[in-house]
């Protein structure tokens, strides 16, 4: 096996091989070669799958010396190079292109607090003298064979989005009678239960695939499934990071969305669950978050400290965007962290990670977060300010590069095309698919009766101002919901959020406050045609329609649009909704009978007992959609 990590300005560079994940030393330490490209490379015989192993790194600030030993200072000169990087050997790094990491760094508990380096005070001591061997994430070596099945590689004017998360798709105790629960709704007859031990993995979220293609979508968007930093583990709901948005490592699935969690399970069982949905004609899109990391930033407030575990303790220059004084910026993520796409190190990271999941893992597309992050670059690559990264630029090399390879392999590349810094629906290079937020504003404005009808009828017609130059109408990506914000029918029956609220529903923070929402007037049945409104223009719209797991039945937060940190009965799919006729008057689970309920914002309608309407009329607009060509110019 050959291990290779880039850290051009290090001195000295080891890789260590463990027996365990956790509470061992190293049993073998082998130096790397360094490359004149920057890359330290190793060739290790009998390193097969299953090897557990990680990096200590050494700089100019940190001189590589005979005598040091984990936990001392041997050779200690300065917490940070000339350059502004963190070198650090006492701090045990994951690979950046780790295949899976065998944990993250927040299931340590309060041991976390030992990643941090520099003059900060941890337990007593600075903690650069720490040594992280013993609770530091491990890389794994992966070998592996399985199947995704083909790329169905549908025409991108016929696919229809269904974005979703994995958990949330299954996690409900309804899912294990999804099949009873719907065995009486027209089209929906002969779907499978959900092995209780499967809900809320990649393979429960496999036996979805007849669910959605008797719904009528064409594509199944998972929100984000690199291996991510929190403290939600199965059904556990802990404080922070359930949708997944603080990527940890870029090649790594999910091992907490994998019913296998073995060492190579959850590649394999990812895999298994791509191949199911492709033999159901169904392709596979991922939400990816390339803009920042997850890794700690300046710990303290100090400059001179961090908490890498990874790619900064690598190359922290390289890797992120950082002030003059070197500190580590939230710009125009609001997260800290954000990347360098003037680095030929970062862009090549995003190319390679996008080449894996699609060569390797079988995906068939790619949303990316806050996108124009990967078009900001200096207009001087050597200035100083890092106000300069501001400007986005349309023809970066990356996204240039990322739009070549992505038409070359029958691959869709689309934008969340906003961040912190600006709004560039419409600016990308042509070949680029993107979030038209100028659709769901136009759409919502509108339908609630108070829009621009010329606004209404350009967005409906395609945006051929903002697409024209793109490709067309089917680079558009249409939506009035996403998960982040209201759902379809709390879009009809809020005027404000309500994130405030207790468990199950809440609490969350953040969330917009413009929302351009309407409660109907508090009546249940205008409610339900205004619903069938913005499900109607989604679909028929020229462009891409997309909506967000269980719009299609009426789904509730009851009025949080920001959910983030909410992994509870609460948020999860209830199945038994979408065989209901009165779906927000049902209980939210049945075996909890003292939690809050639902608003009871859908109503009692007229369809028969075990009947959703909601649900009946979804279906046969996406398939009205399916049959005839003149809906998907």
């Amino acid at each position: 096996t050959t291990f290779a990590v880039a850290a051009p300005r290090a001195t000295w560079v080891t890789l260590e091989f463990f027996p365990a994940a956790r509470g061992v030393d190293a049993e073998l330490s082998v130096p790397m070669a360094a490359g004149a490209d920057g890359v330290w490379r190793a060739r290790v015989e009998g390193a097969r799958h299953g090897t557990l192993y990680g990096f200590r790194v050494w700089g100019e600030n940190w001189p590589y010396q005979d005598g040091w030993t984990p936990g001392s200072t041997v050779g200690w000169l300065a917490d940070r190079d000339e350059q502004l990087n963190h070198f650090n050997p006492n701090k045990v790094l994951f690979d950046p292109y780790a295949r899976e990491v065998t944990h993250n760094p927040m299931s340590v508990g309060p041991q976390r607090a030992w990643f941090g380096s520099g003059p900060v005070d941890v337990d007593g001591r600075p903690g650069r003298t720490i040594d992280t061997a013993h609770i530091a994430p491990k890389g794994v070596v992966v070998e592996d064979d399985t199947s995704y099945g083909t790329h169905p590689r549908h025409p991108e004017e016929d696919n229809a989005i269904y974005e979703a998360h994995v958990k949330n798709l299954t996690l409900h105790p309804s899912s294990v009678r999804l099949g009873d629960l719907l065995a009486g709704v027209p089209g929906f007859e002969g779907l499978p239960n959900i092995p209780d031990q499967l809900r809320g993995t990649y393979a429960g979220a496999a036996l979805m695939a007849p669910y959605l293609t008797a719904l009528g979508v064409t594509v199944i968007e998972l929100l984000p499934v690199h291996e991510t930093d929190s403290d939600q583990v199965g059904a556990t709901a802990g404080t922070t990071n359930h949708w997944g948005y603080q990527t940890l490592a870029f090649f790594a699935p999910n091992r907490d969305y994998a019913f296998d969690k073995s060492l190579g399970g959850p590649t394999r069982e990812f895999k298994q669950m791509v191949k199911a949905f492709h033999d159901a004609g169904l392709e596979v899109f991922l939400d990816v978050v390339y803009n920042h990391s997850s890794e700690g930033g300046n710990w303290g407030g100090d400059l001179d400290s961090a908490g890498f575990t990874t790619l900064g303790g690598f190359a922290t220059t390289e890797y992120y965007v950082l002030t003059a004084e070197g500190g580590l910026i939230d710009g125009a993520t609001g997260t800290s962290n954000q990347m360098n796409f003037s680095s030929d190190i970062t862009c090549a990271l995003v190319l390679d990670s996008l080449k894996h999941w699609h060569d390797t893992m079988g995906v068939d597309g790619f949303r990316f977060d806050l996108a124009p992050v990967l078009g900001r670059r200096p207009l001087d690559a050597e200035a100083e300010d890092w106000e300069a990264q501001r400007r986005f630029f349309p023809e970066h090399p990356l996204l240039r590069d990322a739009r070549t390879w992505a038409a070359e392999h029958h691959v869709e590349v689309i934008a969340e095309a906003w961040d912190l810094w600006g709004y560039e629906v419409g600016n990308f290079p042509s070949g680029w698919g993107e979030w038209n937020g100028r659709f769901r504003d136009a759409m919502r404005g509108y339908l609630k009766g108070d829009g621009n009808t010329d606004d209404f009828m350009a967005f409906l017609n395609g945006d051929w101002l903002h697409f024209n130059d793109s490709g067309g109408p089917q680079k558009s990506v249409n939506f009035v919901t996403a998960h982040d914000g209201f759902t379809m029918f709390d879009l009809v029956s809020y005027n404000t959020k309500d994130n405030g609220q207790p468990y199950p529903f809440g609490p969350s923070d953040g969330g917009s406050d413009n929302n351009i929402s309407w409660d109907s007037g508090g009546d249940q049945a205008l409610r339900r045609t205004r619903w069938r409104n913005f499900w109607l223009v989604t679909f028929l719209a020229r462009g891409v329609p997309m909506v967000v797991s269980g719009d299609e039945y009426g789904r509730t937060q009851n009025g949080n649009n920001n959910p983030w940190s909410l992994n509870t009965v609460g948020i999860w799919n209830n199945w038994a909704q979408a065989g209901s006729n009165a779906p927000t008057q049902l209980p939210v689970d049945p075996e909890q009978p003292d939690l809050p309920g639902y608003h009871d914002v859908v109503g009692q309608t007229d369809a028969p007992p075990g009947v959703n309407p909601l649900l009946q009329f979804a279906r046969y607009v996406a398939h009205q959609r399916a049959g005839q060509a003149t809906f998907r110019q």
